[in-house]
């Protein structure tokens, strides 16, 4: 069998992490799997290498970023052969470079597009544990990249595609899925299982265990995934198409606070106008999130919608830049936001979800600036100051605790 297993930054985040870690894949290694092992930056490394760029310039060149980004997965990588070696196993850390991880050019957020397996497949032939850097890529220009934070998932995921891996094994310092974050929600149940779709909007709204792209990944290649602590050896929750489990009403609750609003205030009101306006955003590679267009008057409206934090300062340069192309009258920013959403298959089949989930929040005196829906989710737009509390008040109401 061939198994991919990835380790977050807590997990290699010391010398007796390491270790530990690295006695784990040789536990595997020993039962004559073969082990593939993907890593992220020791701890809080990369918030390190962060703080050092913006010392030296506070707006410093993506391109630059993903240079520095990349040291701390080489690192870990190589202090992790180095443990497994030290175990009397054969181990060899390959970066993006060495394995040829082909991505988009798009610094900080670029897309995996094809992976080159053979250096992999022929120290796997030599019995070798194959140690891969995390997060990073090249682009055609032969510049590294980053996958955007997280990004160690969706190179795991890839690699279990790309080499049609038996499992593909995430371990992080949770030990599985809960229906919500049990750091800020203490009654937060753990999953056995849950499907793609649902795995797949928690991450993209802010549940923070998996990256989004890994899950979009998994669900296109069918990869079957696992999600564990890395700390003991407790069953985590499988991420699979279909769950075999009797359909709950709701699956998780999801706070984003990563997100700022932004309001186009005084657009003209024809056909067209809001093409214009995100199609400026899309070029710039700026992803855009829950979007509410006023009811046009008096031949104007008014268009709101949330991006990324780290993209706020890119979003209002590029609407600034284009504001005689726009024709809007004012732009206004929020920073003080929080996204909080429900996610459940279950609520296809239920009417007077989002009614519940409305109530419960006007019973808690919780403001609702902006709804957003799909067949699967409900989010709604509050301030950040309600988050938590909106969060246990949800769960509560929902009854996803213990």
């Amino acid at each position: 069998m061939l198994i991919v297993k990835k380790f977050g930054g807590t997990s290699v985040a010391n010398k007796e992490r390491i270790f530990y870690v690295a006695s784990r894949c040789v536990e595997e290694y020993l039962k004559g799997n073969d082990v593939i092992v993907v890593v992220s930056a020791m701890g809080k490394y990369t918030d390190e290498l962060v703080s050092l760029a913006q010392d030296i310039n506070e707006k410093p060149p993506k391109r630059e970023m993903d240079m520095l980004f990349t040291i701390g997965e080489q690192m870990s990588a190589a202090l992790m052969a180095m443990a497994l070696n030290k175990l009397n196993v054969p181990a060899v850390s390959l970066n993006a470079f060495q394995i040829a991880m082909h991505t988009t050019s798009a610094h900080g957020s670029a897309r995996l597009k094809r992976i080159d397996t053979e250096r992999i497949r022929r120290e796997l032939e030599n019995r070798k544990i194959v140690v891969v850097t995390g997060f990073q890529g090249v682009n055609k220009y032969d510049d590294y990249t980053t996958l955007g934070r997280g990004g160690s998932d969706t190179t795991a995921v890839a690699l279990a595609a790309a080499l049609h891996a038996d499992a593909c094994e995430i371990y992080t310092d949770v030990d599985g899925i809960y229906t919500a974050d049990p750091r800020k929600v203490p009654s937060a149940r753990k999953l056995k299982e849950i499907t793609y779709d649902e795995m797949l909007d928690l991450a993209t709204l802010g549940a923070g265990v998996l990256h989004n792209r890994s899950v979009e990944m998994a669900k296109k290649y069918g990869v079957p995934l696992v999600v564990r602590s890395s700390m003991n050896n407790s069953e985590g929750t499988v991420v699979k198409e279909e769950v075999s489990v009797e359909r709950m009403l709701i699956s998780g609750v999801a706070l984003d606070t990563d997100s700022v609003r932004i309001a186009v205030i005084g657009l003209k009101d024809v056909p067209g106008m809001a093409f214009k306006l995100f199609d400026l955003l899309a070029k710039k590679n700026i992803n855009v999130d829950v979007i509410l267009q006023s009811i046009g008057r008096h031949g104007t409206k008014d268009i709101s919608f949330t991006v990324n934090g780290t993209d706020f300062d890119d979003a209002v340069s590029v609407l600034e830049a284009g504001k005689a192309r726009l024709g809007y009258e004012e732009l206004r920013a929020e920073k003080n936001i929080a996204k909080l959403s429900i996610v459940g298959a279950g609520m296809m089949s239920n009417p007077g979800v989002a009614a519940r989930m409305f109530e419960c929040l006007y019973n808690s005196g919780i403001n609702i600036n902006m709804i957003s829906t799909s067949e699967i989710r409900v989010t709604v737009l509050i301030n950040e100051k309600d988050g938590v509390r909106a969060m246990n008040a949800v769960h509560d109401a929902f009854d996803l605790g213990d």
